[in-house]
């Protein structure tokens, strides 16, 4: 169950990494709506992640 919970804890840590990559990737005077668009879903996908984490470990 550790392995599991760790490994889980690195797919989050990943995402929130891309996330991150993303964001400082982007220009503030190129972004456009489809942009926000993105980072908002990536924000939704670390956040259902981080319940699904959250969830197993209880």
């Amino acid at each position: 169950m550790v392995e599991a919970s760790e490994n889980q804890l690195s797919v989050l840590q990943q995402r929130f990494d891309q996330f991150l990559d993303t964001l400082e990737s982007m220009e503030p005077e190129k972004v456009d709506v489809e942009d926000i668009d993105r980072l908002i879903q990536l924000i939704d996908e670390l956040e259902e992640k981080c319940e699904q984490v959250k969830t197993d470990n209880q």
